[in-house]
């Protein structure tokens, strides 16, 4: 008489650890969301006119405002997503926004000529976001097995 085992019993699976939020990931994310959307107004007052952001008859150093406008507010929505993506969570927005906020350093140098201490200002506050999303790397997403 074979007792009826029923379905075979399987090893327990590894579960995925979910990432938890910390401050620092929080407070990148919130800093992206914020020069992102201050990218997006500035691009819109470039690209509609041009005369709204000059300052002091100081131009850029290379292309027109126009030109540096549409850059700016392409780039600003992205960085806006990437924080969207970093509230949210995602392993991804972490990798996009390291990468968008270090383009977005090295494009305030094509506008620095016109607006030195913005463009400073910008620069800092992307650098830290850098190393608000790279300090913890490995705490915040451990990585996975196999």
């Amino acid at each position: 008489m074979a007792a009826d085992a029923g379905p075979p019993r399987s090893s327990p699976s590894p579960t995925k650890s979910k990432p938890e939020s910390s401050g620092w990931t929080v407070s990148a994310a919130v800093a992206l969301l914020i020069i992102g959307t201050l990218n997006v107004l500035w691009g819109l007052a470039a690209t509609t006119d041009s005369e709204l952001v000059a300052v002091g008859g100081r131009g850029v150093m290379a292309w027109t405002f126009a030109a540096w406008g549409w850059i700016h507010l392409v780039l600003g929505a992205l960085l806006v997503l990437a924080g969207a993506g970093l509230l949210a969570m995602k392993e991804w927005a972490r990798w996009i926004a390291v990468w968008f906020a270090g383009a977005n350093a090295i494009l305030q140098t094509g506008v620095i000529t016109a607006f030195p201490l913005w463009s400073i200002l910008i620069i800092a506050l992307d650098f830290m976001v850098i190393y608000q999303l790279t300090e913890r790397w490995e705490r915040q997403f451990p990585r996975r097995p196999g």
